[in-house]
Order: C-alpha cells, then sequence, then structure tokens
C-alpha cells in the first residue's frame, strides 16, 4: 500500500506541474486508497484532483475515445500497456499487487480446503466480475483454469455458471456511497463472488455477516496494478 501511494503521488505531482487540474482514471478498487491520496494532494497543494473510478477495460475504452484522462492507475498490466503500445500513454509502473478472494453468504459451508467443491455445487450460485471490461473477471477466469488442473472439467462447468454482476458495461450500479459487492451479498444475488481481497474486507465492513475464504493455494491468482502518464 506504501508503494500505491507513492507512485500515486509522483504520478499526480508530475502531471500537476504541468496542468491546474489532473484528472486521474482509476480501478474501482483503488477508490479507498487513492481517493483519499487525491483529496490530500489536492488540499496540500491547490491542485484539483478530477477522479473517476471504474473497471478498468471500461476506463481504457473511454481514454481510447479521447476521454482526458491524465493519470490512469489500472488493475493490471494489460490494459496501460494497450495504451502504451498505441502511443498514448508512457511507459507502465506497476505499483500494487493484490489478489483473489471469495466472499460467501453466511448460510453457506464453505472453507479454504472445500472452496472448489462448493464453486461447483450445481445450488451455488458463483458471482463474478465481468471479464475484459474489468480484470477482476479476467482474474477469477485464471482461478477457473487453476481449477481445471485440480479438477478436469471445472473451466467449463465454471465458465457456464458463473454469474457475470459486477464491472460489466451494463452492470447493474450499487446505490451511491455502496460497495458494489456489499450491495449484490446483500441483496442476495449470489452465495459466494470471488473479487479482490481488498473489495472483500470493504463488502464485510457493510454487511457484517458475510464470510471471506481464502483461496487455497492451488488456485490462487494474483493481481498486478500498472499506472503510467497519458500523451
Amino acid at each position: 500500500m506504501r508503494m500505491l501511494i507513492v507512485c500515486a503521488i509522483l504520478a499526480i505531482q508530475t502531471t500537476a506541474a504541468m496542468a491546474d487540474k489532473v484528472n486521474l482514471y482509476a480501478a474501482g478498487s483503488l477508490r479507498a486508497a487513492l481517493g483519499d491520496v487525491a483529496q490530500d494532494f489536492a488540499r496540500a497543494s491547490g491542485h484539483e484532483v478530477a477522479t473517476t473510478f471504474a473497471p478498468s477495460g471500461l476506463l481504457r475504452q473511454r481514454i481510447e475515445k479521447g476521454e482526458p484522462a491524465q493519470v490512469f492507475a489500472s488493475a493490471n498490466m494489460k490494459h496501460p500497456k494497450t495504451l502504451e503500445a498505441a502511443g498514448k500513454a508512457g511507459p507502465v509502473t506497476r505499483f500494487a499487487r493484490n489478489k483473489l478472494c471469495a466472499i460467501a453468504q453466511p448460510g453457506v459451508a464453505v472453507t479454504t480446503d472445500n472452496l472448489l467443491s462448493v464453486l461447483l455445487d450445481p445450488a451455488v450460485r458463483v458471482g463474478t466480475s465481468t471479464p475484459k471490461a474489468d480484470p477482476a473477471g479476467d482474474y477469477a477466469w485464471k482461478l477457473f483454469a487453476r481449477a481445471d488442473k485440480v479438477r478436469p472439467g471445472a473451466l467449463a462447468a465454471l465458465d457456464a455458471k458463473a454469474l457475470k454482476l459486477t464491472g460489466g458495461p451494463t452492470s447493474a450500479p450499487a446505490p451511491k456511497g455502496r460497495n458494489k459487492y456489499g450491495w449484490v451479498m446483500e441483496n442476495k444475488r449470489a452465495d459466494v463472488f470471488l473479487t479482490y481481497c481488498t473489495n472483500a474486507v470493504l463488502a464485510r465492513k457493510e454487511v457484517p455477516d458475510l464470510q471471506i475464504v481464502t483461496v487455497p493455494d492451488n488456485l490462487s491468482v494474483g493481481a498486478e496494478y500498472g499506472l503510467t502518464l497519458l500523451r
């Protein structure tokens, strides 16, 4: 987290030196950390920092269409590197890491050891973010691919049953001020939801009965966050 904050401040400072207003586009999972950084920097420097938090893939598409982002903090390396390759962004720095956890409803009998069996249970609704639009969805499918090596056929089964509930262009938005994962689970739209561990903690702050389940090592998927300045 310290690395995240340092990199973000340096990026904002670099941009602020060239403009009175800084447009920061960042992954939704960075809202808590970078929102505070942006506010603190604005107060200390006098430079306005306008923040836009959304799924990284959707932000990349908006930048490609010409929206005036100046700093892009993505939940993966792929989206900022795509912009770099297109000449729209400078070099990409890996500035943070995350990993997937499972959030479960209080009545689900799930542990780290039986997580895969629970995910494959036909009676259990598995929620994810939307692949391509939101890296959290891409990471969920990487977890499914790992599961296939442990239990052949798991990838096809999970691909067929997973509910893409967040992160897509048509996903239902959570009410203002609500954590979208806590909101989804509170409304019983999934029995188990795969998301970043940082999101899981925030969801349980809003919905204390939720369980947070650590993904076993043989299924664990890490997330690398990339930061770049737009041209």
